[in-house]
């Protein structure tokens, strides 16, 4: 399966989290690539990597980084690509708002898409979707998946409703 999902981190030890945007993808059938790409340890490979990824196939970049977090930034900067940016919290962290405000607080004209805090799942879903809206297989199985998220909560809602929420939260 031809990878369209490119998926990067700046260090391994985000693999945890960006882990949740490739078992996503999995579970879709969404191919995808996963590596490390430091924008500050190997500026030359995250170049080389944004600017190819297009004619490789790849048609969404997501991109996973804590502290200063330039990595999705400078990506999208070079490439036309969608970036979805994962700020993840790393041990040296500002609880994290280093990561966040360093993906969300772009400049104009290089947007980059931002997830929750350790939203790698979330990624992963966005991914989809973008590449769900070009690929009617996958807008089918993201389809379904929504559909799913809903007959759960309605699910949920009926049992509070007939048992009563003391049964509920006392199981």
């Amino acid at each position: 399966m031809k990878p369209s999902v490119g998926i990067i981190m700046g260090s391994q030890s985000d693999l945890p989290i960006m882990a949740e945007a490739a078992q996503f993808l999995e579970e879709l059938g969404v191919g995808y690539e996963l590596t490390v790409v430091s924008a500050h340890r190997t500026p030359r490979r995250m170049i080389d990597y944004a600017e190819s990824a297009r004619e490789r196939g790849i048609k969404v970049i997501v991109a996973g980084a804590g502290g200063a977090a330039h990595l999705p930034g400078m990506v999208a900067s070079l490439t036309s690509l969608p970036v979805i940016g994962v700020p993840i919290k790393s041990s040296n962290s500002i609880d994290g708002w280093d990561s966040i405000l360093s993906i969300l607080q772009m400049p104009s004209g290089i947007p980059v898409a931002t997830v929750a805090l350790n939203g790698g799942k979330n990624a992963g879903i966005l991914a989809a979707s973008i590449v769900g809206a070009f690929n009617s297989e996958v807008g089918s199985k993201m389809d379904q998946f929504k559909t799913t998220l809903r007959e759960k909560v309605e699910d949920s809602a009926l049992q509070i409703e007939e048992k009563g929420w003391r049964k509920i939260l006392n199981k």
